[in-house]
């Protein structure tokens, strides 16, 4: 067991430093695999998924060698092209390791991923940009094998603005011959983060942030030295978690210009917030606000992986609510939780009717998912009681020490039923 204890009702105030950002870490560990020397990145969360990157790196034969936040990298020698089974149950972003790997050594073998049950996340966008690029690629059971004698550069359109298609896309160009141009792209800044990673290697890229880009592709030139960003989702989960409980908070070393979708909809709840520089600063009103209407899209769009912890935000507002779901139609699992908590949703065709104010009370409920676990500890944080929220392996995953960093908030939590720091890291 793995469950973390919350007593709710009681105000977070104080100062915190965002981690390393999950979602822009992991792909440039996968990218690591294109440089035939050493990377170092900086600020790296200490994270289960960082964690399980690791040793899918360390079985295709790279050195991993790792110091607080900082992690090298030496991929100059792989003497593997398959990713164990075991890793690629354990995390669905292994699938971004498939672009670099058969880049770099013709071939790659993989299987469908897993991770958390948030919704269909079709691999057939990996799969077809690959092919274009002249990458063979069976399927064959859960068996994923791509072969590639040669990589050229070609011009790619993505089927829709896929987060984890676009960075498996721009790393695959990034090991082909010549020029690539990849069309409709996700615009997230986890793709901005990553080619300016590519960049620091020596790999010409232009238009990130944008629905086109384009590389040159070629062998790295450089060791690459790179600062992993804030976390702009764990840092808007902790402003949400001040949110509710009435608090007062300021976070540093934050993606500011990465997160104003989120800010806005903490703001349109009654939150006051400042920002300057990397900081943020937020003040909870006397009673939050609903939000009458609010749809997750792309960047920059309100993010789906805010969408679990602001229907917590709004099961604590005054008024009814609306939220749509248009990225991922299982993100609602967490509403079936907050309802034990007393919570009044409905949810009908991907949008949830929430009728807030009446107040959560504690109770024991379970972590289905990365975001939604982290819902349901904001949740503990809102209600009357003790909350008990089970499996939060799942929080582990993308959060670091979420029960410690509350507590140095003020809050009353506590993990039962889990390893100690230093027995969960095997990272070395």
């Amino acid at each position: 067991m793995n469950d973390i204890q919350i007593l709710g009702k009681i105000p977070l105030y104080g100062e915190m430093a965002a981690q390393g950002s999950k979602n822009a870490v992991l792909p440039m560990m996968a990218a690591s695999l294109l440089h035939r020397g050493t990377t170092t990145l900086l600020n790296v969360p200490c994270i289960q998924d960082v964690d399980c990157m690791v040793g899918i790196l360390r079985k295709l034969g790279a050195k991993v060698y790792r110091e607080g936040r900082e992690m090298q990298i030496d991929a100059s020698c792989l003497d593997s092209c398959e990713i164990s089974l075991d890793y690629v149950q354990k995390m669905r972003s292994s699938i971004m390791v498939l672009g670099p790997l058969v880049a770099r050594l013709g071939q790659a073998v993989t299987h469908y991923p897993g991770g958390c049950s948030i919704g269909k996340r079709p691999v057939d966008y990996h799969v077809k940009l690959l092919r274009d690029l002249g990458i063979t690629v069976k399927e064959e059971g859960d068996r994923i094998e791509a072969k590639a004698d040669h990589c050229h550069g070609c011009e790619l359109r993505l089927c829709f603005p896929s987060v984890g298609a676009t960075e498996n896309a721009v790393m695959a160009a990034a090991g082909a011959e010549g020029e690539t141009v990849i069309r409709n792209c996700a615009r997230e800044p986890e793709i901005v983060e990553l080619c300016r990673f590519l960049e620091c290697m020596g790999i010409e890229t232009k238009g990130a942030g944008t629905d086109t880009i384009c590389l040159r592709g070629q062998k790295s030139k450089n060791d690459p030295v790179y600062r992993v960003c804030g976390d702009r989702i764990a840092a808007g989960t902790y402003l949400a978690a001040a949110a509710v409980t009435g608090g007062h908070i300021r976070i540093t070393d934050v993606p500011v210009y990465y997160m104003e979708a989120t800010l806005r909809a903490l703001r349109a709840c009654g939150c006051q917030i400042m920002t300057e520089n990397d900081c943020i600063h937020l003040s909870a009103p006397r009673n939050l606000t609903a939000i009458p209407y609010l749809e997750t899209e792309v960047y920059p769009g309100f993010p789906t992986d805010m969408q679990s912890v602001l229907l917590t935000v709004l099961c604590c507002g005054i008024g009814e609510s609306r939220l749509r779901e248009t990225i991922f139609e299982g993100r609602f699992e967490t509403a079936a939780e907050l309802l034990r908590m007393g919570a009044d949703i409905t949810v009908k065709d991907n949008c949830a009717v929430v009728k807030g104010g009446a107040g959560l009370s504690g109770s024991t409920v379970r972590a289905r998912d990365l975001r939604g676990g982290a819902a349901l500890i904001v949740a503990g944080l809102a209600a009357k009681g003790w909350t008990v929220v089970k499996d939060c392996g799942h929080v582990d995953r993308g959060y670091e020490d979420i029960a410690d960093n509350l507590r140095k908030l003020g809050a009353e939590v506590r993990r039962v039923g889990t390893k100690t720091k230093e027995e969960s890291r095997a990272v070395g």
